[in-house]
């Protein structure tokens, strides 16, 4: 996709100022998340020494950990495409920082590799509905960002069960995707009712679904998001599950990136922030062009173009252009999420518009 004429001359330049100037800082769930055991705090620094970006603009591609088989967030396609909800914010980044969404190397990661990954230079950003905790943002050498979809544990049980709450779940086993937070969660909740539960926990999902089809499990316990999604590709059809009612966890889903390299980690913030300040503005990518003509300054600050003789360079390490880039290339946030999550019967909810009630707030551009 072309840049706008208005932001070109001023895109070019910042991008030339970009490469020759390198930054000194050093770089270091499935909601289901990874084990903990381990203390990876030490900074991690990227190939050439410096911030990731200056890496990702060297190599001309962003490498974001994702994974393969998640339908709504990640599913890796027959032709191999990678399409979903996580894998559109991997091309917003790439849009943000390189101008072009397709500049994309995706790495499909389990969940116990996730972090491994990351900590190892291997990706530059993990992108995998992975749960922001306390115990991570501590403890697996990664910085986690602000969240992009708000969630929470569920419980999904067979249709033909006598199950319609967690109260009637007294003494029942459990299936969990091990090394995770559901685990805890899914006792800790039992412990608070006053109810007893055996919890089973699997490697992977498709171990959870084969034991659940065995009659192992009486329930499946996850992120209600990753439950709709799973749901839609049970062998059984999705029709013989349901969702129970209610959560019992807060699951914030955030990009996360290396310890130490704050240049990179407001790169990716702010590529996340311009889907949803774009959804604010009333931009999407059907009018984002026309919208580069709007009266409103705020709106063309946002979009990169001149006000007052002046394009806005808050010196985040992006082009003047790149919220431009990301909603003609991708789309705002809104779109992001009416094409991957709403299919699986999740409304917006908490991930609607802070004006509408929802958590979605992005900073001012000024």
């Amino acid at each position: 996709m072309g840049r706008s004429p208005k932001l070109l001359a001023l895109g070019a330049a910042f991008a030339l100022a970009l490469s020759a100037c390198a930054s000194g800082g050093s770089s270091a769930a499935d909601s289901d998340s990874g084990s903990d055991e381990e203390n990876n705090n030490s900074e991690s620094t990227s190939t050439s020494g410096g911030s990731v970006l200056a890496d990702v603009i060297a190599n001309d591609v962003v490498t974001c950990g994702t994974r393969d088989a998640l339908p709504g967030f990640a599913v890796l396609q027959a032709d191999g495409t990678h399409e979903g909800f996580d894998n559109d914010f991997c091309r917003a980044i790439a849009a943000a920082v390189l101008g072009d969404a397709e500049k994309v190397e995706f790495k499909d990661l389990e969940t116990d590799d996730r972090f491994t990954a990351l900590q190892s230079g291997e990706v530059d950003v993990l992108v995998r509905n992975t749960t922001w905790t306390a115990s991570r943002d501590g403890s697996e050498g990664a910085t986690f960002l602000a969240p992009n979809f708000y969630d929470g544990q569920g419980m999904m049980v067979a249709v033909e069960s006598n199950f319609n709450s967690l109260e009637d779940m007294d003494g029942t086993t459990v299936c969990v995707a091990s090394g995770t937070t559901t685990e805890g969660n899914v006792s800790s909740e039992f412990e608070r009712l006053g109810l007893t539960v055996d919890v089973l926990s699997f490697e992977n999902t498709d171990l959870i679904q084969e034991a659940f089809q065995a009659g192992r499990c009486d329930g499946w316990s996850s992120d209600v998001s990753q439950l709709a999604g799973l749901r839609t590709s049970f062998l059984n059809g999705e029709d013989s599950l349901k969702i129970l009612p209610g959560v019992f966890s807060k699951e914030p889903l955030a990009p996360a990136v290396r310890d130490g390299d704050s240049e990179w980690a407001q790169v990716v913030n702010w590529a996340v922030f311009a889907t949803i300040q774009a959804e604010e503005f009333g931009i999407d990518s059907s009018n984002v062009d026309g919208m580069l003509e709007s009266d409103n300054p705020l709106i063309q600050t946002f979009l990169g173009v001149e006000v007052d003789g002046t394009a806005l360079d808050p010196g985040l390490g992006l082009p003047v252009d790149a919220n431009y880039q990301v909603v003609k290339q991708v789309g705002n946030y809104g779109e992001i999420y009416e094409q991957h999550i709403k299919p699986l019967g999740l409304e917006r909810g908490q991930n609607s518009q802070w004006q509408d009630g929802g958590l979605l707030y992005a900073p001012p551009y000024r």
